[in-house]
């Protein structure tokens, strides 16, 4: 059987963005069922080197500017002849793709990854939807979503990572890197992690703020306390960090780490950790908290997007950390997305949650550790992963070839 081209268009593949990496394991995966070859017009704003780079004899990877436009597309469709279109990415960067959905079907279906953060339900997105062969939802808020209306051609298939990316580390190990990382003098401190960008929707402010309240509810406790934030604190998106715990005067109870390291080190930092937390107001899915329940850390994180699934354990409604209930929930827009809720939670119950982790014993903490980890392992595994998406990618080949010989036969008819 010849192998399918699939032609991919996302953020680079070998970038460190979460989608760019969530298309290299999709694409390894998929790459490693024998069954495909692989082109990706690889995003980003700008590119140092535009060459073709080749990963792998049945991978390729073409650095575009943005998500490319409709020139490139109907060039690559008329040379490429691929089996199937994958795009991947904030449905906005896509509204020129879907203008010419009449064009691409005749040569492919276009299966979407995609996910959506919020309620309301998006009317305005509809007709994008309605130009998609499949939609494949990253998070089951969004299937929840879209299920009703499209139920023939939605699917959830959430992300994950390989179990030799995240994975819990020995005692002794963990030890050792801690005092590396935070210093002998920090050994015994209850450290939670924030792994995120500083920006203005994942509320490092906030969560600055929730932290100093919790500091202070700890004083004079034996065991002391140390918030770990993996991001760029002068990031020109986000706030001055450090200007805010200098305000806050938290400094001595907050740790920076500021250099890009490998994901073997970002292991390290999430095992490190008694507990990892997400504050933000939109969370499609949420990457950092998954990669800290894949090393049995537990997550205190808002019941928003697709947080929700991962901090409340679906089968039976217990908790994999503490879930925050949403105290406020605002709706804004733009003239792209006219309507969306906001969730936020205060710094009051940031506090709070945290507080409530702190106090957790040892023996009941390293069941709950079990607990994520398995949890993790049942419900977001690699493998099941790339098994749907091979069946989703088949199936949609197949009924699109169908589909183009009834049209022949109709034709050959007149």
């Amino acid at each position: 059987m010849s192998k399918k081209k699939i032609l991919i268009i996302s953020d680079h593949a070998l970038s460190p963005s979460g989608v760019g990496l969530q298309t290299k394991y999709l694409a390894e995966g998929l790459l490693k069922t024998g069954d495909y070859t692989i082109i990706q017009l690889g995003a980003a704003i700008k590119h140092q080197n535009y060459n073709t780079v080749k990963v792998c004899e049945d991978f390729y990877i073409k650095p575009i500017d943005g998500f490319g436009n409709v020139n490139l597309l109907r060039s690559v469709l008329l040379n490429e002849q691929p089996d199937a279109l994958i795009i991947f990415t904030d449905p906005r960067f896509f509204s020129w793709l879907f203008e010419i959905e009449d064009e691409i079907r005749q040569v492919c279906p276009i299966l979407w990854w995609h996910v959506w953060d919020n309620y309301p339900y998006p009317d305005f997105n509809e007709w994008m939807y309605e130009s998609t062969d499949v939609i494949n939802c990253h998070s089951y808020l969004t299937y929840s979503m879209l299920k009703g209306k499209f139920s023939e051609k939605v699917n959830f298939i959430p992300h994950t990572f390989p179990k030799s990316v995240f994975f819990k580390l020995s005692k002794n190990i963990i030890k050792k890197e801690k005092i590396k990382i935070l210093g002998k003098e920090r050994e015994d401190n209850f450290v939670c992690i924030w792994v995120n960008r500083n920006c203005k929707r994942k509320r490092p402010a906030d969560l600055l703020y929730g932290w100093k309240r919790f500091v202070k509810m700890i004083e004079g406790k034996k065991r002391k306390a140390t918030l770990l934030l993996h991001t760029n604190p002068l990031d020109e998106s986000g706030q001055n960090l450090f200007e805010i715990c200098n305000n806050l005067n938290i400094l001595d109870s907050v740790a920076f780490s500021t250099q890009k390291v490998s994901e073997r080190e970002i292991n390290i930092l999430h095992n490190i950790a008694d507990v990892c937390i997400n504050v933000s107001f939109n969370e499609g899915f949420g990457l950092s908290t998954l990669s800290s329940m894949m090393t049995g850390t537990p997550i205190i994180a808002s019941k928003t997007g697709g947080l929700t699934r991962q901090v409340v354990d679906h089968r039976d409604n217990t908790q994999n950390g503490i879930a925050l209930e949403i105290d406020m929930q605002t709706v804004v827009g733009n003239q792209h997305v006219p309507y969306i809720f906001e969730d936020y939670v205060s710094h009051e119950n940031v506090a709070k949650g945290l507080y409530k982790m702190y106090k957790i014993e040892n023996k009941d903490l390293e069941n709950l550790s079990k607990k994520v980890e398995s949890y993790t392992k049942s419900e977001f595994d690699y493998i099941k992963m790339i098994e749907a998406w091979d069946k989703s990618l088949k199936q949609a080949i197949q009924k699109n070839k169908l589909t183009k010989i009834e049209v022949i036969s109709l034709w050959k008819k007149f």
